[in-house]
């Protein structure tokens, strides 16, 4: 390659001969020119985000089975792409080593931990919510006036995520107090 050629192809002298303003084209250099974007050809799934309960929108960039990318969606009418410092952090709460992936149990007093498949898991809740209602589920209380019906557990509480929209908050009220008797339920979403 000759000199002329050589000093022909520096951004600074294309930039002067196009006449922009350098921050197109002609700034820069052919390496820069075919970088590609990391999720180009990647298949997108429209998803929310997880944090709290306001909605943003997100695109989920995916390409055989593998996470690529997460990013606001221009397409939603919440967050018109934007999305805060958690909301931006969604890629790594996913794909970071250190995430739990299993179950894990400590028994009570013990010192170790050990790893429970999700079904046995659930299992042992549910038996353990059923058991604790069983053992200190109130009908009624006697007053001066006679029995008041109560109805109520309040050995199980219920804290909500903060994603649950209402209609999830709705249906979880009517189970755990009509179902189950609960009167200690709280949503945690404060934003």
């Amino acid at each position: 390659m000759s000199f002329g050629d050589l000093i022909a192809r520096w951004p600074f002298l294309k930039q002067i001969a196009a006449g922009g303003d350098g921050t197109g084209l002609e700034a820069m250099t052919d390496r820069t020119r075919a970088l590609r974007p990391r999720h180009e050809g990647a298949d997108i799934a429209r998803s929310i985000c997880p944090y709290c309960g306001v909605g943003c929108g997100q695109l989920i960039f995916h390409r055989d089975g593998r996470l690529i990318s997460v990013e606001g969606d221009p397409g939603s009418p919440i967050s018109e792409g934007h999305l805060c410092p958690k909301g931006a952090a969604t890629y790594e709460l996913l794909t970071h080593p250190g995430r739990a992936t299993r179950v894990r149990y400590r028994a009570p007093r013990s010192r170790e931990w050990r790893d429970l498949d999700l079904e046995t898991a659930m299992d042992m809740v549910a038996d353990r919510v059923w058991t604790s209602r069983e053992r200190h589920f109130e009908e009624s209380a006697m007053t001066a006036e006679g029995p008041l019906p109560l109805m109520q557990c309040r050995s199980i509480a219920h804290l909500g995520g903060a994603t649950l929209d209402n209609e999830e908050n709705y249906l979880i009220r009517k189970l755990f107090t009509g179902g189950l008797g609960m009167v200690a339920i709280s949503n945690q979403a404060r934003i």
